[in-house]
């Protein structure tokens, strides 16, 4: 499904982070719409680097590209001569996708040299290319402020959050001195489905509350579950918005979110009745501080011009089922 009247055909378009969740699914959007569009997709990939939190420094997987037919090449977004290997191409699109986006990762240098300082690096690469530049804020960027988080009332409360609003930042002032550009930023908030599975730990709580469900045991949830809301937003609808954000006329960063908060009970739910279980649920005490307890994407008056999220969770779980079932039990390596 074509989600504008861009025409991406003989474009030539960077997905930095394209072996990740979100990246890897905006690479096979445009070959399976575009054809002729040439996307070169840029990631570090997987490797065995764990970060001080025990989870993985990185997300890219090449079974999330399988079937890919565009260019591929291995590099980090902090090293100079990887990022001069994008040298040989004109870029008309950027998606910086690229990022540490583990919002439990407290070591403050790795998280804002890798998602700040080497934004800098591409936004000077979409200059030196004229490129429409769009890139991956969050919703990290309101913390615990009341739902729904409204644009311009920022309250980040971790590094990456804080990270996100510094790019935000930078995008602006960028823009500011460059007002022939175009720079979007998208406040992703939760968001589930397919191609995410190799996020291990820190993919969605549909696919873990999926497979704890599919492994016959009662979901785990936090206690007063049905009292902690997110925005959870569908793989398809948050391509909808990168390709939206192509042609947006004012600079800025826009809450990508349904507008509708549910809670993970509403799920766990879902799940089971999808699933024709009876399961139960088990609860224990929410051993996180600084955890947000609701979040809901305020879509009034700063919406991106046409953007309709089409999938509600009901819908959005339904359709993500084939998956859910097809990945259970296999390992993350």
């Amino acid at each position: 499904m074509k989600y504008s009247d861009t025409d991406f055909n003989k474009k030539t378009i960077l997905i930095t982070g394209g072996a990740g969740f979100i990246g890897s699914n905006l690479a096979f959007y445009f070959q399976n719409n575009y054809p002729q569009s040439k996307v070169v997709v840029f990631d570090c990939f997987r490797n065995e680097k764990i970060l001080n939190n025990g989870n993985l420094s990185s997300f890219g997987h090449y079974k999330n590209l399988i079937g890919f037919t565009g260019d591929v090449i291995c590099g980090n977004i902090n090293n100079i001569p990887d990022l001069e290997l994008l040298n040989k191409y004109k870029f008309d699109y950027i998606f910086h996708h690229a990022a540490i986006s583990d919002t439990r990762i407290y070591d403050q240098e790795i998280v804002i040299r890798t998602n700040v300082n080497s934004f800098y690096d591409i936004l000077k690469i979409a200059k030196k290319n004229n490129s429409s530049i769009v890139y991956a804020s969050s919703a990290a960027v309101y913390g615990s402020n009341p739902a729904p988080q409204e644009i311009g009332k920022e309250s980040p409360e971790n590094p990456y959050g804080f990270s996100k609003y510094l790019m935000d930042q930078m995008a602006m002032n960028f823009s500011m001195s460059n007002k022939n550009m175009s720079i979007v930023g998208l406040r992703f908030f939760n968001v589930y489905g397919q191609r995410e599975y190799y996020k291990a730990k820190t993919s969605s709580m549909v696919i873990q509350l999926g497979h704890q469900i599919l492994d016959g045991k009662p979901p785990r949830l936090f206690k007063d579950s049905d009292k902690i809301f997110r925005d959870f937003i569908y793989i398809e609808d948050v391509i909808q918005a990168n390709i939206l954000a192509c042609e947006c006329k004012v600079n800025g960063p826009y809450n990508i979110g349904t507008g509708i908060a549910r809670s993970f009970q509403d799920i766990c739910d879902i799940l089971q009745n999808e699933f024709n279980t009876a399961l139960g649920n088990e609860y224990f005490e929410n051993p996180y501080s600084g955890y947000q307890a609701n979040t809901q994407a305020d879509l009034s008056g700063n919406e991106l011009q046409g953007f309709l999220p089409n999938y509600s969770l009901e819908d959005g779980i339904k359709k993500y089922l084939p998956e859910i079932k097809q990945l259970h039990g296999k390992d993350f390596t």
